[in-house]
């Protein structure tokens, strides 16, 4: 036997997370990204969805955002992974003889091939900073 209709609850339950997420402080969630993961958000964050859950046994409310961020990547001629961040410099090299010259020895094994392990490792604390931020925002 239903004591309300399903409809309506949903709608309220909607509405209630619209209020929540109208509620948000941006500037301390962009704060929260430049300080524990080091990036800055280039665009509007979108907004995909809201809910309510139970995390550590407790009542909470998650919500889902697309986020731009900055990500540059080095590789090689031969294609190969030497670096990535997720911070941008502004400017780049005053003379483009300093990226010929830089030393890349920590990403790269002593035959100048790159280190495999190194390139995992910075795939995998990417996946985990994007999961991170999943999880918290």
């Amino acid at each position: 036997m239903k004591l309300t209709n399903p409809e309506s609850i949903q709608e309220s339950e909607k509405e209630f997370i619209d209020t929540i997420n109208a509620e948000l402080d941006w500037d301390v969630i962009e704060q929260m990204l430049r300080d524990k993961h080091n990036f800055e958000v280039q665009d509007d964050i979108e907004y995909k969805d809201g809910n309510l859950i139970v995390y550590n046994n407790e009542i909470a409310y998650k919500f889902d955002f697309q986020i731009k961020v900055p990500l540059s990547v080095i590789f090689n001629r031969g294609g190969e992974c030497l670096s990535m961040s997720t911070t941008r410099e502004e400017e780049g090299p005053e003379n483009p003889e300093d990226v010929k010259n830089q030393d890349f020895s920590r990403t790269q094994t002593p035959f100048g091939e790159p280190d495999k392990n190194k390139v995992e490792e910075m795939a995998v604390e990417i996946a985990d900073l994007i999961s991170e931020i999943n999880n918290n925002v």
